[in-house]
């Protein structure tokens, strides 16, 4: 797949000049060219994808969005929150988000987090199966470790560094401290590199807001210093709340194990339990636990895949009552 910087400003701009209407909150998309949506009424529609089985769900997923949608990221998941009301199902259950962090070692022996949004290592349903179905021996240098992380090989973490995936595409890497200062015109897919000692460092549980807009694993999560604080500040705003969740698994894990996790966002009708006080700190599908990094990458899956319909030929619209 070959890698365009389509840009959030680019693709408001283009969907200005067609009268493409957006109805997914997300406000990214591929491009849509004028030919495509010329004699069609042509919005961009979100549609969840639910399977018990993540590749699978991730299959179901990139099929919808096709050449010319998205799966969405942390990132994305975080903005449609941002802009929607609270009593939509974007904040009234979990997701999987199309993120993911990897811990991985440079050539000269630095630990470092990498996070891709938009598709990274396991950006494709065969590179889960790769891990699903390896030999789970402990020596075994594919497969899951032991705290359900997938693991990842020398050459991918390497090619990670430098942008490069496993399915040809080449990507924009960021360091922590240049992506913090805040990046013009983001990409859809892109990485960011943070220090392992300084991602380890957070605290893992529940902790204030004005903590959390400044935490670096939750900045690289949110797509920045400001769409974090957006993000946050609705949060906050929901129930109330003086705290939420901020997970990671940096603290039990083997740095010098090359490995990569998906990331989650947590959510349950109404928020119930957001600060972790109601009944304890619930771990299950139905807590509101915040943002999670450190989730099993066997298991479940809820994406949200974004593409254009023709809505002149959907049921979605339409007026059935008489």
């Amino acid at each position: 797949m070959r890698h365009d910087k389509f840009t959030r400003r680019r693709m408001l701009k283009t969907l200005a000049m067609v009268g493409c209407g957006v109805a997914a909150s997300p406000p990214l998309a591929r491009f849509a060219t004028a030919e495509f949506i010329k004699t069609i009424d042509l919005k961009m529609q979100a549609e969840i994808i639910f399977e018990p089985h993540i590749p699978t769900a991730l299959r179901r997923s990139l099929q919808y969005a096709g050449d010319k949608g998205f799966v969405a990221s942390m990132p994305q998941l975080l903005h449609a929150r941002t802009n929607a009301s609270y009593d939509n199902i974007i904040w009234n259950t979990w997701f999987t988000a199309n993120s993911e962090e990897s811990v991985v070692s440079t050539k000269q022996g630095n630990r470092v987090v990498v996070a891709v949004h938009g598709g990274g290592i396991f950006g494709s349903p065969a590179r889960f199966e790769k891990s699903f179905y390896a030999d789970l021996d402990r020596s075994n240098s594919e497969g899951i470790t032991g705290q359900t992380a997938a693991k990842i090989s020398t050459r991918e973490a390497h090619d990670l560094l430098k942008g490069k995936l496993p399915d040809g595409s080449e990507i924009p890497m960021y360091l922590f401290n240049e992506f913090k200062r805040g990046i013009t015109d983001l990409p859809m897919r892109y990485g960011v590199v943070l220090d392992f000692e300084l991602a380890k460092s957070a605290k893992r549980g529940f902790e204030s807001f004005d903590v959390l807009k400044d935490e670096p694993n939750m900045i690289v999560r949110a797509g920045g210093v400001e769409p974090l604080a957006a993000y946050l500040d609705k949060f906050r705003h929901r129930n109330n709340t003086e705290l939420m969740g901020n997970w990671h698994p940096y603290l039990r894990i083997d740095p010098n194990q090359p490995q990569t996790r998906i990331l989650f966002l947590a959510g349950n009708k109404g928020g119930v339990g957001s600060e972790g006080k109601d009944e304890g700190p619930g771990w299950g599908y139905d807590a509101e636990y915040g943002l999670g990094g450190d989730a099993s990458m066997v298991g479940m899956a809820r994406y949200v895949a974004v593409a254009p319909r023709d809505v002149s030929t959907s049921l979605r619209n339409l007026d059935f009552e008489i």
